[in-house]
């Protein structure tokens, strides 16, 4: 009996790299397109799946391509993962990320039109469309997002429910809140704080510069998350979701709770550099995850203190070999 198919466009992230090894762990033929092939070898090396996944150099913004790889593969499923997801860097390349953020998923959603797909597709969307609010966010909340990558995020999403609506297509976004793993990249500031407590644990002196440390997110744990796009995916009831915890943690609580794993007094340790602020930071964003267990029985496990000891743990064991 042939085996089914997945399609991970945007496979060397590490949404994609995770949710590539969930995939292959159920039988799944995977097929993971990546703008630059050579990056997901990092990601996929270290969870020993590097073989196993059918690899394409693509660029979601080409449309031929695109459409000629999902009419190629015919996936059962299709994961929509590929974006510029750096919210500090759209304020840069505010140009690139609209263009492969909305052009991008719009090139898929055309090719999901042109062959009329029967399948499933999930779009992964942001929480940052919502902006900033004091009260948890649900589907119902007002958008307002506030960075040129929020702004990309929400136009996709938008172009999701339309073609969902107009061509019936099997199509659904999972809105995700922050949520990290051991794949994170060095950019992020989870692990830029990991980082600068494990080296300030050898050198006293060492200090690391952050900009402002009173924002509040709601943290998950991706390999959990990955699960939660699947099960929204293969719901009989196609819907839009929140993927999130519920709970609020400030970025000043996740840095102390990191330095005491080590018995520092983070203060000590940590410069506030205002330069480092983003042009409009979000403070408060947490989101409500009551949809998703009521209709999917899907809820979060694993809190923050555990991701801290996650991280730390994996950053101690590439640190000894």
């Amino acid at each position: 009996m042939p085996k089914d198919k997945a399609l991970i466009f945007g496979c060397s992230g590490q949404d994609g790299s995770l949710l590539s090894k969930s995939l292959i762990k159920q039988g799944y033929v995977v097929y993971g397109a990546s703008r630059h092939k050579s990056k997901t070898l990092g990601n996929h090396a270290k969870l020993g799946i590097e073989h196993k996944v059918n690899s394409l150099s693509l660029d979601i913004r080409s449309k031929d391509d695109v459409l000629d790889t999902i009419k190629r593969i015919s996936p059962k499923e299709i994961y929509i993962l590929a974006a510029q997801s750096s919210v500090g860097l759209s304020f840069i390349k505010p140009s690139e990320t609209l263009e492969t953020n909305i052009l991008g998923t719009l090139n898929v959603l055309e090719a999901l039109r042109i062959i009329k797909y029967e399948g499933r597709a999930f779009f992964a969307g942001s929480s940052e469309v919502f902006g900033e609010s004091i009260k948890p966010i649900s589907l119902k909340t007002k958008v307002n997002p506030q960075s040129p990558y929020a702004v990309s995020k929400l136009a996709a999403q938008n172009l999701v429910k339309g073609y969902r609506d107009a061509y019936k297509l099997k199509i659904m976004t999972g809105i995700l809140f922050n949520h990290e793993s051991t794949l994170r990249n060095e950019n992020f500031v989870t692990k830029k704080i990991i980082n600068g407590a494990m080296k300030s644990a050898k050198n006293k002196n060492y200090k690391i510069e952050l900009g402002n440390i009173h924002i509040v997110r709601d943290w998950g744990w991706a390999e959990e998350y990955v699960e939660a796009m699947q099960i929204i995916t293969r719901s009989e009831k196609i819907s839009d979701q929140i993927i999130c915890t519920g709970k609020k943690v400030s970025l000043k609580d996740f840095i102390e709770k990191v330095y005491k794993n080590f018995n520092l007094n983070w203060s000590e340790h940590v410069i506030i550099n205002e330069e480092l602020y983003r042009p409009t930071d979000i403070k408060i964003s947490y989101g409500d995850p009551t949809k998703l267990k009521n209709s999917n029985n899907w809820r979060a496990k694993i809190n923050i203190d555990e991701i801290i000891t996650k991280l730390i743990a994996d950053k101690k064991r590439n640190d000894s070999v």
